[in-house]
């Protein structure tokens, strides 16, 4: 239980940030403008559902991943950490990712922006993955393997009765709101980038202070 609840906090909170449903609220109301509600809710059911099916296979694919392309994990921590942390930092400063389509665009392909770019990237991007694979790579337990797939399954749960209630959401919270919400999470992001870099280059740096010390013998 000392180990489950800490590592369930970090689940969750770090693939909230990263999902960002609430940063993503606005971008999807401009993608599904003069769409009826049953089509939005149609759009906001395939985008979660893809976003969620990608990262699980990334998430159980990961260990492959790194065996066959020779990849080590530490490297991959390093690497995630500086994608993380440039997310972050982008949420620091209140930007939302730029996308603008036209009207007809939006009408004419429907059925794509819920796979792309809603689902991918922008609910299952390079930050997501890179957090999946390292978090599995953390859980050495069944018990913390299913608190990992038990929290991304309520992340994108949650996600998705968010966008649903987006055009209530934004009109509550406000732009202000929105802004305020989006620099406190990517502050948090930007902590947990950190400790994933750091995590990553300390054995390397260790390995590198016993091999100098071996060669000064």
């Amino acid at each position: 239980m000392d180990t489950i609840l800490p590592f369930a906090l970090l689940c969750l909170t770090s693939f909230f940030t990263l999902t960002n449903p609430l940063g993503t609220m606005p971008v999807f109301l401009t993608m599904t403008q003069g769409m009826t509600d049953k089509e939005r809710h149609s759009v906001v059911t395939r985008a979660t559902l893809t976003a969620f099916i990608i990262i699980m296979v990334f998430t159980f694919a990961g260990q492959f991943l790194f065996w066959f392309f020779g990849i080590s994990t530490n490297g991959f921590r390093i690497a995630g950490g500086v994608i993380i942390f440039k997310i972050g930092f982008d949420m620091l400063q209140a930007r939302y990712t730029p996308m603008k389509l036209k009207d007809e665009e939006i009408k004419t392909y429907a059925n794509d922006i819920s796979i792309t770019p809603l689902g991918i990237p922008m609910l299952c991007g390079p930050g997501a993955i890179a957090n999946a694979i390292v978090l599995m790579q953390d859980a050495d337990t069944i018990e913390l393997k299913s608190v990992l797939i038990g929290s991304i399954a309520f992340i994108y749960l949650l996600t998705y009765f968010i966008l649903r209630a987006s055009t209530r959401l934004v009109n509550v919270l406000g732009e202000t709101g929105n802004n305020v919400m989006m620099r406190l999470m990517g502050l948090i992001l930007m902590v947990i980038a950190v400790e994933c870099f750091v995590g990553g280059m300390k054995p390397i740096l260790v390995d590198i202070l016993k091999t100098g010390m071996v060669d000064l013998q």
